[in-house]
């Protein structure tokens, strides 16, 4: 009589520095960064927390790590960090390229929070920001011009930009915003007539919490803007 024999083991795939970094990019996009541990990174990957320390030093390194691969995100997206050789279209390329970051940033919420923590600017990033000041210099700006144009851009240049306000829950922080101007219409009326225009022109605005997206875009054309009639009057 036959008998029926095991199917063979699975092999066990590697574990490499890529991999541990991956994992916890997957775990922070599911539950936030403070959901990535030495110990959840290790159950995400099935082996034992002690063993990552043979990849990473650390969660400093690891977040480093993550930074990087979102980086790499971008990089691959923008097809690659070349800086254009047409200076002329400066405006247009900048603009795409901050875009495809906040693209990235959008992606991995959590990033813009850890990338605020770092203590030093990654090999790649620098890459990115040295791309950035190589278009603003095709296009004819000076190095110092280039430099202003740098902290005016803030963190807009990686994609995202910090907001005055920005509610865990949204919708409860829109009732208590409405519930608040009714009762100080008399003492803001400047902000209560920007709040009726709003909505008499566009409903489906509100006061506190806006188009990030239209915000984010119009921020950073103003500024683009701007720094094209600073460099033509320089």
């Amino acid at each position: 009589m036959a008998t029926q024999t095991d199917a063979p083991a699975q092999p066990r795939i590697p574990l490499t520095r890529d991999r541990v970094l991956r994992a916890a990019v997957d775990l922070a996009d599911s539950g936030g960064i403070d959901a990535v541990s030495m110990r959840k990174v290790g159950q995400q990957l099935g082996v034992e927390a002690m063993s990552l320390y043979n990849h990473v030093a650390n969660k400093e390194e690891i977040l480093d790590g993550m930074i990087e691969i979102v980086m790499g995100e971008i990089e691959a997206a923008s097809g690659g960090f070349d800086v254009p050789e047409d200076g002329a279209g400066w405006k247009a390329a900048m603009r795409a390229r901050i875009l495809t970051a906040r693209e990235a940033m959008l992606r991995h919420p959590w990033a813009p929070s850890v990338l605020e923590t770092r203590t030093a600017m990654s090999p790649l990033m620098l890459r990115y920001a040295d791309s950035l000041l190589g278009i603003l210099r095709e296009g004819g700006f000076s190095y110092d011009l280039g430099h202003h144009a740098m902290h005016a851009l803030g963190s807009r240049m990686l994609g995202f930009t910090q907001e005055l306000f920005e509610p865990e829950n949204k919708e409860q922080a829109d009732e208590e915003a409405e519930a608040m101007l009714a009762k100080m219409a008399v003492q803001l009326p400047y902000i209560t007539g920007m709040v009726m225009e709003v909505a008499h022109d566009d409903p489906d605005s509100t006061l506190g919490w806006c188009d990030d997206q239209s915000e984010f875009e119009f921020g950073l054309d103003l500024i683009l803007e701007g720094l094209e009639r600073i460099r033509d009057t320089a």
